[in-house]
């Protein structure tokens, strides 16, 4: 087992999905898929939640992860950045354990599409392109230089992103991801010293866009159920 830290902050006011974190998903709350996916990777000796929440909090315990501290209300309110309350639960955790921790592995409650596999995966791309820090993508739906445009404030219509040869198909256009917030590893130092994701150093793992669905609103749990039940169904 590498000396690998994992947390998973969940905080209790969700505003687009009432209780978000633990509501019941085809089964069993939310926030258990990504415990369960966690402790399979067998990376990790600690997986710690960050929560406000006593509810997520003993949720989180009776599916195996460690709650030790309290979120305070600036971490858990709505402008609290997600790297700042990522790093509270690293210092907080190494206080607490006693020990420095090699590696960070945040994952995101709100992406339970994701494999462990895919955690695993990721760790091990990290380690072989020696990145600072990692984040994980799927391949976009639209292109910055094709037909993603923005509106200023005076009205006009321009593309997000131009080049100096026009794009005439979307296949010409550079490669482009969007973030699915499911997977953020980092090294140490770069966790405690750094305060941006977007590093020289930055590596990027591939996911598929049937496991990068990031739960943010009713419409994405329901079409994350109706997935879960799809691959339930086709595995009996």
């Amino acid at each position: 087992m590498s000396n690998v830290l994992c947390t998973i902050c969940a905080r209790g006011g969700s505003k687009g999905v009432k209780n978000k974190n633990i509501k019941e998903l085809n089964g069993k709350p939310l926030i258990a898929y990504t415990i369960e996916q966690a402790k399979g990777s067998g990376l990790f000796e600690h997986i710690v939640i960050s929560t406000d929440s006593d509810d997520i909090a003993n949720t989180a315990k009776e599916y195996g992860a460690e709650v030790f501290f309290k979120r305070n209300d600036e971490m858990a309110s709505d402008t609290a950045g997600k790297l700042d309350v990522i790093k509270d639960a690293f210092k907080r955790s190494e206080e607490y354990y006693n020990k420095a921790f090699d590696y960070l592995i945040d994952l995101d409650a709100t992406a339970p599409l994701r494999l462990t596999q895919d955690i695993i995966d990721a760790f091990n791309q990290f380690i072989d392109d020696n990145n600072d820090n990692l984040i994980t993508a799927m391949p976009s739906r639209r292109s910055p230089y094709f037909n993603l445009v923005e509106q200023d404030k005076d009205g006009k219509v321009y593309l997000s992103k131009k080049l100096d040869n026009a794009v005439i198909r979307r296949q010409d256009a550079p490669k482009s991801y969007d973030m699915n917030a499911s997977i953020y590893i980092w090294k140490r130092d770069i966790i405690l010293n750094e305060n941006s994701i977007f590093l020289e150093k930055t590596g990027l793992y591939v996911m598929p866009e049937e496991r990068s669905i990031d739960i943010d609103n009713e419409l994405d749990f329901k079409f994350v159920e109706f997935l879960m039940k799809e691959i339930n169904n086709a595995q009996r």
